[in-house]
């Protein structure tokens, strides 16, 4: 079900996968999800009841492999995943698929153009197992109704500092792009992924698929470097666990 169908359902609210937040239970039982978001980073638990009920979310409901958004579908709100895991992607002209992000419980989708001139959604969103999104309209986060509750400044300057650094992870994905050779690649995400989780033993957040797409090469390819890396003593992997066993040879790579 694409975004225009979701938009049409949230405002005549006549299909069983749409459902509006109306009740205090219905709230609470977001709030584990909703908590782990930036978007609310510093906002009370009272506070975020009280914002959820001013802002009039709506909820729907995915089955697996089902689209949430489509590439170049109107997109007038901010998406909130509650529950599930879905996945960011844009295919080229040629049909080839290219993974933007993986979204888990609590990450957002569409704050990057949800504000733009042409709000048009640059990437196709898909669950890809059953998954539950809170959408936020536009207008109500911005509107005049919110702007006097106390967290309304809060949400302002947590949206600001999200699009900020997702304009910087844009920009590390263009500095993958621009490092000649696979094996420059693959030991340049696994130096951020080791910056990132602090620990030398990664669980990667793509699989062996999503992580070719992502870098930009052939998955047969990416595959080979990784066994030759593993020969060569540089990593240890087994599915989407990967050991780094030499650090400096790694960053020797990537210079």
């Amino acid at each position: 079900m694409c975004y225009d169908k979701i938009k049409q359902n949230l405002q005549q609210n006549k299909n069983d996968s749409v459902q509006s937040i109306k009740d205090g239970d219905c709230m609470k039982e977001m709030l584990p999800a909703l908590k782990k978001t930036l978007l609310f980073a510093g906002i009370k638990e009272d506070d975020l009841l009280n914002m959820l009920a001013c802002l009039q979310p709506k909820v729907c409901h995915y089955d697996k492999n089902e689209t949430i958004a489509l590439a170049g579908d109107g997109f007038e709100c901010i998406g909130i995943l509650i529950k599930g895991e879905a996945v960011v992607m844009k295919e080229s002209a040629a049909g080839a698929r290219h993974v933007m992000t993986m979204l888990k419980p609590g990450d957002l989708f569409g704050e990057m153009v949800v504000y733009a001139a042409n709000s048009a959604w640059p990437a196709t969103v898909q669950a890809r197992e059953a998954s539950t999104v809170l959408f936020l309209d536009r207008e109500k986060i911005i509107g005049e109704r919110c702007q006097s509750c106390s967290w309304h400044r809060t949400l302002i300057h947590n949206l600001l500092k999200i699009i900020s650094e997702r304009a910087m992870m844009l920009n590390k994905k263009v500095e993958y792009l621009t490092i000649r050779g696979l094996r420059g690649k693959l030991s340049a995400f696994l130096l951020d992924q080791y910056k990132k989780q602090g620990k030398i033993e990664l669980q990667l957040p793509l699989n062996r698929n999503e992580l070719a797409d992502f870098l930009h090469v052939s998955r047969p390819s990416m595959s080979r470097e990784m066994a030759r890396m593993q020969e060569e003593g540089l990593i240890v992997f087994q599915r989407q666990t990967v050991r780094i066993l030499n650090l400096k040879a790694l960053s020797d790579i990537v210079i």
